[in-house]
């Protein structure tokens, strides 16, 4: 208001010189005026970047739905529908094919479609499968709780089954083994856990412990294996020619009309009336190629429990590597 008011004195004083010279003003006292706060420009305007459309989108759910319901999403999905008290987002794809497709893996929902059946028809036959599919979503999902759960941490102490029995690892670089890599004592306690010496220094890393029992195990499942096999295979008459350990993820083994038996070492945590299993399923093949009641009924005659043991097979969890 002050510079105001001096600015219109000013502007009258310029106009009164044209008519009068008054006296001059006496002067007035400076006065100090404080420093002005310092001006903040405003943020430049950045408009949000725009989401790009990557593939088709998933059909909206309720969000009251979403709160209740299970959910199944497959890493891949590009359809979704709600089976009974589950959410289900499951991978779609076309080919050259006659019919409708199903797999349920660790993922999650996998389906196949010829090219010529429509989306709606597609959701159709989902929704008729749902029963089978829900079970065996919930199947997976609770092997795959398992086997984390049997993850194992390598180090001095690290726990796992051999032939069905809990063994702990103990680090012991300086102790004369008898057999290669290790050796395994017998349970300080009636009914504990054995312990499995392995020649590796205390500080070795996670990696170098666990490729040293890898090791040990391989070979004790080699040598149980030839045992097993050469049990079997007079009773069913077959002769086989070559074993190959495999580290497969989902084969339990493979046999050659030629003789040839490929074994999964991991096999070696099991009970050993799981073990004969499998090496007699393997070994029938020898006889019969296929997985025909006949073939089943060669299993039977040198394994009789060969269905609860084919179960407990699927159901016990092995302890995860990687």
């Amino acid at each position: 208001m002050q510079g105001l008011l001096q600015f219109t004195m000013d502007l009258f004083e310029g106009l009164g010189s044209e008519f009068a010279q008054p006296e001059p003003p006496a002067p007035r006292p400076k006065k100090v005026r404080k420093a002005a706060p310092p001006v903040v420009a405003p943020l430049p305007f950045s408009p949000e970047p725009e989401v790009q459309n990557t593939g088709p989108a998933l059909p909206a759910i309720p969000l009251r739905d979403t709160l209740t319901l299970a959910s199944f999403i497959h890493p891949q999905a590009t359809r979704e529908l709600v089976l009974g008290s589950a959410r289900v987002a499951y991978e779609f794809k076309r080919g050259k094919r006659k019919t409708i497709g199903f797999l349920v893996g660790a993922d999650g929902l996998s389906v196949r479609a010829p090219r010529w059946v429509a989306l709606r028809d597609v959701d159709a036959a989902v929704r008729e499968k749902a029963d089978w599919i829900l079970r065996k979503l919930q199947e997976t999902q609770q092997r795959h709780a398992r086997v984390e759960a049997t993850r194992i941490e390598w180090k001095d102490g690290a726990a796992f089954p051999f032939m069905g029995e809990p063994v702990v690892i103990r680090l012991d670089p300086k102790h004369g083994f008898a057999s290669i890599g290790g050796t395994l004592d017998e349970a300080e306690v009636a009914g504990g856990p054995r312990t499995l010496r392995l020649a590796v220094a205390q500080n070795a890393e996670p990696s170098q412990i666990r490729d040293a029992a890898q090791a040990w195990l391989m070979r004790q499942a080699r040598k149980l294996f030839i045992e097993r096999l050469d049990h079997f295979a007079p009773l069913l008459g077959v002769r086989w020619q070559k074993l190959s350990l495999s580290n497969a993820a989902t084969r339990w083994g493979s046999a050659s009309a030629d003789g040839s038996l490929r074994l999964n070492w991991r096999l070696i945590h099991f009970r050993l009336p799981v073990i004969d299993y499998v090496v007699a399923h393997e070994l029938a093949h020898l006889r019969v190629m296929d997985h025909s009641h006949r073939f089943w009924e060669t299993v039977e005659s040198v394994v009789p429990d060969y269905d609860v043991l084919r179960q407990q097979l699927k159901d016990e969890a092995v302890p995860r590597w990687n």
